[in-house]
């Protein structure tokens, strides 16, 4: 093993837990303010919040790689030559 590799485990592991990032702002600030939501409408909430955060990386990917993405559909699903 690297001396990297071994001081990132080392880290890792004994690192306190409140030096660890403690979720994104969206989250954060929905748990804040379901104290005085429903349960309902708070899972609710919440389920919005995280899905809302992870289709934005999915749409960048897809606008970077939108020319190999066509390519590979138009070779997978289109022009068959029969």
């Amino acid at each position: 093993m690297s001396k990297i590799e071994i001081v990132s485990i080392f880290l890792t592991i004994f690192f306190p837990k409140w030096l660890y990032p403690q979720g994104c702002s969206q989250c954060k600030l929905l748990v804040e303010q379901g104290s005085e939501l429903s349960e309902r409408s708070f899972g609710t909430n919440i389920n919005i919040g995280i899905l809302f955060l992870m289709i934005i990386p999915y749409l960048i990917i897809i606008v970077i790689f939108r020319e190999q993405i066509k390519n590979f559909l138009l070779l997978k699903f289109g022009r068959s030559k029969h």
